[in-house]
Protein backbone atom coordinates (compact mmCIF):
# COMPACT_ATOMS: atom_id res chain seq x y z
CA UNK A 1 0.00 0.00 0.00
CA UNK A 2 1.50 3.47 -1.08
CA UNK A 3 1.58 6.19 1.43
CA UNK A 4 -0.81 8.58 -0.51
CA UNK A 5 -3.40 5.09 -0.95
CA UNK A 6 -6.71 5.88 1.04
CA UNK A 7 -6.69 4.83 4.27
CA UNK A 8 -2.92 4.66 4.98
CA UNK A 9 -2.74 6.97 7.48
CA UNK A 10 -5.34 5.18 9.67
CA UNK A 11 -3.89 1.92 9.17
CA UNK A 12 -0.43 2.93 9.92
CA UNK A 13 -1.86 4.63 13.17
CA UNK A 14 -3.63 1.29 14.57
CA UNK A 15 -0.08 -0.56 12.98
CA UNK A 16 2.31 1.57 15.33
CA UNK A 17 -0.21 0.81 18.74
CA UNK A 18 0.42 -2.68 17.63
CA UNK A 19 3.63 -2.05 17.65
CA UNK A 20 3.30 -0.82 21.08
CA UNK A 21 2.01 -3.60 22.29
CA UNK A 22 4.43 -6.20 20.62
CA UNK A 23 7.23 -3.78 22.29
CA UNK A 24 5.63 -5.00 25.75
CA UNK A 25 5.28 -8.40 24.63
CA UNK A 26 9.11 -8.53 23.79
CA UNK A 27 10.02 -7.19 27.37
CA UNK A 28 8.00 -9.52 28.93
CA UNK A 29 9.67 -12.04 27.14
CA UNK A 30 7.15 -13.35 24.28
CA UNK A 31 7.87 -13.29 20.84
CA UNK A 32 6.78 -9.31 20.18
CA UNK A 33 3.61 -9.65 18.46
CA UNK A 34 0.88 -7.03 19.05
CA UNK A 35 -2.43 -7.12 17.47
CA UNK A 36 -5.74 -4.21 17.84
CA UNK A 37 -9.23 -4.39 16.38
CA UNK A 38 -11.42 -2.05 15.22
CA UNK A 39 -15.22 -1.49 15.13
CA UNK A 40 -16.93 -0.22 11.83
CA UNK A 41 -17.03 3.14 13.79
CA UNK A 42 -13.10 3.30 14.19
CA UNK A 43 -12.81 2.44 17.66
CA UNK A 44 -10.62 -0.01 19.40
CA UNK A 45 -12.12 -2.67 20.35
CA UNK A 46 -9.67 -5.61 21.34
CA UNK A 47 -5.87 -4.89 21.93
CA UNK A 48 -3.67 -7.70 22.82
CA UNK A 49 0.20 -9.12 22.96
CA UNK A 50 1.51 -12.65 22.60
CA UNK A 51 1.34 -14.47 26.25
CA UNK A 52 2.07 -17.87 25.05
CA UNK A 53 5.24 -17.70 28.15
CA UNK A 54 3.00 -16.12 30.47
CA UNK A 55 0.03 -18.25 30.31
CA UNK A 56 1.72 -20.76 29.59
CA UNK A 57 -0.90 -21.24 26.94
CA UNK A 58 0.12 -22.58 23.18
CA UNK A 59 -2.92 -20.60 21.55
CA UNK A 60 -2.02 -17.18 24.13
CA UNK A 61 -1.29 -15.50 20.22
CA UNK A 62 -1.96 -11.78 20.19
CA UNK A 63 -4.66 -12.74 17.22
CA UNK A 64 -6.67 -15.44 19.33
CA UNK A 65 -6.50 -13.16 22.33
CA UNK A 66 -7.77 -10.32 20.48
CA UNK A 67 -10.53 -12.13 19.15
CA UNK A 68 -11.84 -13.51 22.02
CA UNK A 69 -12.30 -9.91 23.74
CA UNK A 70 -13.57 -8.25 20.37
CA UNK A 71 -16.26 -10.87 20.42
CA UNK A 72 -17.06 -10.79 24.02
CA UNK A 73 -17.06 -6.85 23.39
CA UNK A 74 -19.22 -6.76 20.87
CA UNK A 75 -21.24 -9.67 22.33
CA UNK A 76 -20.89 -11.66 18.56
CA UNK A 77 -18.34 -13.92 17.12
CA UNK A 78 -19.24 -12.46 13.69
CA UNK A 79 -16.52 -9.92 13.16
CA UNK A 80 -17.37 -9.06 10.02
CA UNK A 81 -17.13 -5.44 10.24
CA UNK A 82 -13.75 -5.16 12.35
CA UNK A 83 -10.28 -4.70 11.11
CA UNK A 84 -7.23 -6.67 13.01
CA UNK A 85 -4.17 -4.84 12.66
CA UNK A 86 -1.42 -7.30 13.58
CA UNK A 87 2.16 -6.87 13.64
CA UNK A 88 3.32 -10.39 12.21
CA UNK A 89 1.43 -12.33 9.41
CA UNK A 90 -0.62 -14.65 11.23
CA UNK A 91 0.00 -18.40 11.28
CA UNK A 92 -2.12 -21.01 10.50
CA UNK A 93 -4.24 -21.22 13.86
CA UNK A 94 -4.87 -17.69 13.64
CA UNK A 95 -5.87 -17.32 9.93
CA UNK A 96 -8.31 -20.16 10.59
CA UNK A 97 -9.56 -18.19 13.78
CA UNK A 98 -9.93 -14.85 11.62
CA UNK A 99 -11.60 -16.60 9.34
CA UNK A 100 -14.16 -18.41 12.05
CA UNK A 101 -14.36 -14.94 13.12
CA UNK A 102 -15.84 -13.71 9.77
CA UNK A 103 -13.50 -10.63 10.05
CA UNK A 104 -14.14 -8.04 7.87
CA UNK A 105 -10.25 -6.69 7.03
CA UNK A 106 -7.07 -8.23 8.15
CA UNK A 107 -4.33 -5.64 8.07
CA UNK A 108 -0.58 -6.88 8.82
CA UNK A 109 3.04 -5.51 9.18
CA UNK A 110 5.49 -8.14 7.82
CA UNK A 111 5.42 -10.98 6.25
CA UNK A 112 6.20 -14.35 7.93
CA UNK A 113 8.44 -16.77 5.97
CA UNK A 114 8.26 -19.57 8.28
CA UNK A 115 4.85 -19.82 9.56
CA UNK A 116 2.71 -17.32 7.35
CA UNK A 117 -0.34 -18.66 6.33
CA UNK A 118 -1.91 -15.53 4.77
CA UNK A 119 -0.02 -15.24 1.56
CA UNK A 120 3.68 -16.42 2.05
CA UNK A 121 3.70 -19.97 3.26
CA UNK A 122 0.22 -20.99 2.68
CA UNK A 123 -2.70 -18.80 1.70
CA UNK A 124 -5.97 -20.02 4.06
CA UNK A 125 -8.21 -17.38 3.43
CA UNK A 126 -8.17 -18.17 -0.26
CA UNK A 127 -7.80 -22.00 -0.02
CA UNK A 128 -11.02 -24.25 -0.79
CA UNK A 129 -11.41 -25.20 3.03
CA UNK A 130 -12.13 -21.64 3.50
CA UNK A 131 -15.67 -20.53 4.20
CA UNK A 132 -14.97 -17.03 4.20
CA UNK A 133 -12.95 -14.40 2.54
CA UNK A 134 -11.09 -11.50 4.54
CA UNK A 135 -10.14 -8.99 2.91
CA UNK A 136 -5.99 -8.15 3.59
CA UNK A 137 -3.37 -5.48 3.20
CA UNK A 138 0.37 -6.50 4.33
CA UNK A 139 3.24 -4.50 4.63
CA UNK A 140 2.00 -1.62 6.84
CA UNK A 141 4.61 -0.29 8.51
CA UNK A 142 6.71 -3.52 7.79
CA UNK A 143 10.03 -2.23 8.23
CA UNK A 144 9.82 -0.73 11.69
CA UNK A 145 7.08 -4.53 12.06
CA UNK A 146 10.61 -6.58 10.48
CA UNK A 147 13.19 -4.86 12.59
CA UNK A 148 11.18 -5.33 16.01
CA UNK A 149 11.23 -9.41 15.31
CA UNK A 150 14.51 -9.37 14.33
CA UNK A 151 16.34 -6.75 16.68
CA UNK A 152 14.40 -9.22 19.68
CA UNK A 153 15.49 -12.34 18.08
CA UNK A 154 19.22 -11.02 17.69
CA UNK A 155 19.32 -9.70 21.81
CA UNK A 156 18.10 -13.51 22.45
CA UNK A 157 20.84 -15.22 20.99
CA UNK A 158 22.98 -13.06 22.57
CA UNK A 159 22.07 -13.59 25.71
CA UNK A 160 21.68 -17.46 24.95
CA UNK A 161 25.14 -17.80 23.62
CA UNK A 162 26.76 -15.83 26.83
CA UNK A 163 24.70 -18.13 29.11
CA UNK A 164 26.50 -20.92 27.04
CA UNK A 165 30.20 -20.11 27.72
Amino acid sequence: MTINAPGYLIHKRWMNRALELARAAGEAGEIPVGAVIISAKGIAIAEAENRKERDKDPTAHAEIIALRQAARTLQNWHLNNCTLYVTLEPCPMCAGAIIQARLGLLVYGADDPKTGAIRTVANIPESACSNHRVSVIGGICEAACRQQLQSWFEKRRQAKSKNEI
